[in-house]
């Protein structure tokens, strides 16, 4: 549905559809309508008139997320609009407010915040080109660094250097975009254009060049820090880590898989645990923490006891907890506060169904997104589990791919599902009377795609039908057999690919190495 648009913000529109005539007549704007003219161009992708309106910018910040977010006359979220034209015209318009205003003097602009931006799967621009998160980091360290160079090859206006404007980004970076953002950050202080960085992503980096890029981001402004895939950090590289760095404002903490394994636990490793734990208790506005494919058997208490604030988020997927940890986890006061929880790969009903659902029925009031990917959970546990999640009204998201359920017990479970008032989105399993007789969970990713195409299609008609039926067809209900959607992961996959070729390739050449010395 449509949303409605204001009489002002359809003059707007009319405005900014004629480009020409709208850059000739910016001078004559009232201050106060910039951002309703900016918003207004966005949507019909008018690159020329974003640039220009950034460039004449005439108040003291420049907030993407509010300026693109729901507005009044506009209750439309464009945030979500990563569009190619509309976000390299603001950026190049940034850097052409540094240069080539008239009077350096009556600028006003302070804070530019880019951090609004949402990379989301389905885009709805017309070009159907994206800026990702990782394609802006590359072009605004690449702005600041030309912009350097024009400055010190130009006579400018004295008045161009006292200008300082603090550009708010989620910088991500990769081994391909490492050197130019390195020197960005080097130059920082000599930039008119600042970079502040309040959320860092690392994939594909070798440790030495994260640990000394981590150090120029300036870690007392980080807010969240996710080292994600193929960063080879393991425990003892985190305990450097947090002895040599604080980051007192940090609330979100993703590690990258193996980060722990208790497997090999020595009295040294002991240590060095409690030593993290610690130090994560000094970061007292930590309120989401992702450490999924670790194995952290037994040792969650010794990790979580220290933090002073409670847990909003946690995904200890595939982390091979036992009794004992499920059971400090509901009974911890984090239970309380989550709002988001991921528990995959666990086999929930054999190993602890009563504390799990101890769990659920304390974080109920709260709890927003449950995953429960790869947990066993069969038809015979269907009723228990709407009896857990019954409670649970305020839940948005529920994702529960791999499990060996029935067609009969997903419309058992997703007429249920219809009373969460507030549900978004589902993900379901591909019901395990599609596969062949005999497939085992979890299931392989070579007999992932081998199921009964046809037979699946027919069950979720039925399925979205029991939605329509109680009038939710603003749920969605997919089944992504590979995961969930990552913009990180889509924008970088080829990167991401020569990596891991490039990685096996070592593997098999020291595995050869071996097999040579042995004969």
């Amino acid at each position: 549905r449509a949303a409605m648009k204001s009489l002002r913000f359809i003059s707007a529109e009319a405005f900014v559809s004629n480009a020409e005539f709208a850059r000739k007549s910016l001078g004559g704007v009232a201050h106060n309508l910039f951002p309703l003219l900016f918003k207004a161009s966005y949507l019909l992708e008018q690159g020329e008139v974003i640039h220009d309106l950034v460039e004449n910018w005439p108040l003291v910040d420049f907030n993407m997320g509010k300026l693109l977010g729901t507005t009044v006359d506009y209750q439309e979220d464009l945030s979500h609009r990563t569009c190619s034209v509309c976000l390299e015209s603001c950026l190049t318009g940034l850097r052409d407010y540094v240069l080539n205003h008239p009077s350096p003097y009556v600028k006003r602009l302070k804070v530019v915040d880019l951090t609004g931006i949402k990379d989301v799967e389905v885009q709805f621009c017309e070009c159907k080109k994206t800026m990702g998160r990782w394609a802006r980091t590359e072009m605004l360290s690449k702005l600041c660094l030309e912009l350097l160079v024009y400055l010190q090859q130009t006579q400018c206006n004295p008045g161009t250097f006292e200008i300082s404007i603090d550009v708010l980004i989620d910088l991500f970076v990769t081994e391909r975009n490492y050197e130019l953002v390195v020197q960005a950050l080097l130059k920082k202080r000599y930039c008119p254009l600042k970079i502040c960085c309040v959320a860092f992503r690392s994939d594909n980096l070798a440790l030495q060049k994260f640990f000394y890029i981590i150090k120029l981001t300036d870690p007392t402004l980080l807010r969240k820090l996710e080292i994600v895939h193929n960063v080879r950090l393991e425990m003892e590289h985190l305990e450097i880590l947090f002895n040599s760095i604080h980051f007192p404002l940090l609330m979100s903490l993703t590690l990258p898989a193996r980060t722990f394994n208790v497997r090999r636990f020595t009295a040294t490793d002991e240590r060095m645990l409690t030593n993290i734990g610690e130090k994560m208790s000094e970061m007292t506005q930590l309120t989401e923490l992702s450490m999924s494919f670790s194995i952290l058997t037994g040792r969650i208490q010794k990790l979580l006891s220290p933090l002073k604030t409670p847990l909003k988020m946690l995904d200890v997927s595939n982390c091979s907890l036992n009794r004992a940890d499920m059971a400090y986890l509901a009974n911890s006061f984090h239970a309380n506060h989550l709002e988001a929880l991921d528990l995959s790969g666990h086999n929930i009903p054999d190993l602890y169904p009563s504390i799990f659902f101890k769990l659920l029925s304390h974080s109920s009031s709260v709890l927003r997104s449950l995953t429960l990917e790869d947990c066993n959970i069969q038809d015979t546990h269907v009723s228990m589990l709407i009896l857990g999640l019954s409670p649970c009204q305020k839940l948005q998201e529920f994702k529960f791919l791999g499990n060996p359920l029935s067609s009969q017990a997903l419309k058992h479970l997703f007429t249920f599902l219809c009373e969460l008032p507030m549900l978004k989105n589902v993900e379901f399993p591909v019901p395990r009377d599609c596969y062949p007789n005999g497939i085992t969970y979890p299931i392989d990713d070579a007999s992932l795609c081998g199921f009964d195409q046809q037979k699946y299609e027919s069950v979720a008609a039925d399925l979205n039908l029991i939605l329509l039926q109680a009038n939710r067809e603003d749920v969605k209900a997919s089944t992504p057999l590979f995961g969930s959607y990552d913009a990180a992961v889509q924008e970088t996959n080829n990167e991401l690919g020569a990596y891991l070729i490039k990685s096996f390739k070592e593997t098999l050449e020291k595995f050869t190495t071996s097999l040579n010395k042995m004969s």
